[in-house]
């Protein structure tokens, strides 16, 4: 069995709300990570899903303390990051990086492609005399040419300045890259080169994943095991082909009914939910995904499942029905 990478317990991440001009005091909070908790093995991708909202990307900034979690314990390689501060933080950085949504946004519009890849070395105190070789070794391994370094993140398109974050986060080497949702704001025709070029510098460089996305189809490609989020939570979790063709949570069958079908002569009943997401702010007693969903008994308003095991493997669900809830085959 393959070792544990990152042990994420119990995280919670809280924003408080506050009301008051002059002396504000919270009268509440958004839970906007509840209670995660999940392990990713050296060299897999776990894929982490959910509709907007749900806390995904939230989860990513926590265990990368880019955001400080309220809660939790949050192990890399067994030791416990959560309160990391300081220098110890920031050698923490050498290991574990990040792949932000937006590739414009993300990257200075003063700084030269050379600059912007060298920056992460040069904060580390990398030589000169390796930097320089380092920027063209990595632009060519992301599909760019050298002769690109000198040009602005402007004179590139949306895909070229995603193979630009990447290289960045590559620049020290890390083992862990959290990449949170990378393929979303580009083009659909380029999802699937940036998605194939993460594939192959994964073997290339050894490295683990935790990729954020909303896009089933992409996760389905790309990952090895699959978690499942909802309002904050975990509610399913498990290999990325059992749990795609054997859903057992109901809110996951719902997701899964959604992914277009690509054969024209295959029908797929849609699972429509009723109602809207609960507010993070004020969510449901019990199970918090009772008010949407078309199998919930009086035992679902109250007490609150947890995770256990549904089938053989590594396969979980937080569902009190999950033996009576009807287990149609959704995926194609």
């Amino acid at each position: 069995m393959t070792q544990n990478l990152l042990e994420v317990n119990n995280l919670k991440k809280h924003f408080p709300i506050k009301k008051g001009a002059i002396l504000p005091k919270q009268v509440g909070a958004v839970k906007a990570v509840d209670g995660v908790s999940f392990h990713v093995r050296k060299g897999e991708t776990l894929g982490l899903v959910g509709e907007s909202g749900c806390g995904k990307s939230t989860t990513g900034r926590s265990i990368l303390n880019l955001i400080k979690p309220t809660e939790g314990e949050v192990k890399y390689k067994g030791q416990n990051i959560a309160h990391y501060k300081g220098e110890q933080l920031r050698q923490l950085r050498k290991e574990i990086q990040i792949i932000f949504q937006d590739p414009y946004a993300s990257l200075n519009p003063r700084m030269t492609v050379e600059q912007i890849i060298e920056e992460p070395m040069r904060a580390f105190k990398v030589p000169a005399s390796e930097r320089k070789p380092k920027v063209e070794k990595l632009l060519n391994v992301v599909g760019l040419s050298p002769y690109h370094k000198h040009r602005y993140p402007h004179q590139f398109s949306g895909g070229q300045r995603q193979r630009i974050g990447i290289a960045r986060a590559l620049s020290l080497d890390p083992e862990l890259i959290i990449c949170d949702e990378p393929v979303s704001a580009l083009d659909v025709s380029i999802q699937a080169q940036v998605v194939n070029l993460m594939e192959d510098l994964q073997k290339e460089f050894d490295l683990t994943y935790i990729f954020i996305a909303h896009d089933l189809s992409v996760v389905h490609h790309i990952s090895d095991r699959v978690a499942v989020m909802y309002l904050g939570e975990i509610v399913e979790v498990g290999e990325v082909e059992e749990l795609y063709k054997n859903p057992k949570h109901p809110y996951t069958q719902a997701l899964l009914s959604a992914i277009p079908e690509a054969n024209p002569h295959k029908k797929r009943d849609r699972i429509m939910l009723e109602g809207d997401l609960p507010s993070p702010s004020d969510p449901p007693q019990g199970c918090k995904f009772h008010t949407r969903c078309p199998f919930a008994e009086e035992q679902c308003k109250v007490e609150h499942p947890k995770l256990k095991d549904v089938s053989t493997g590594d396969h979980q669900a937080a569902c009190h029905l999950v033996n009576e809830v009807v287990k149609e085959p959704v995926s194609g």
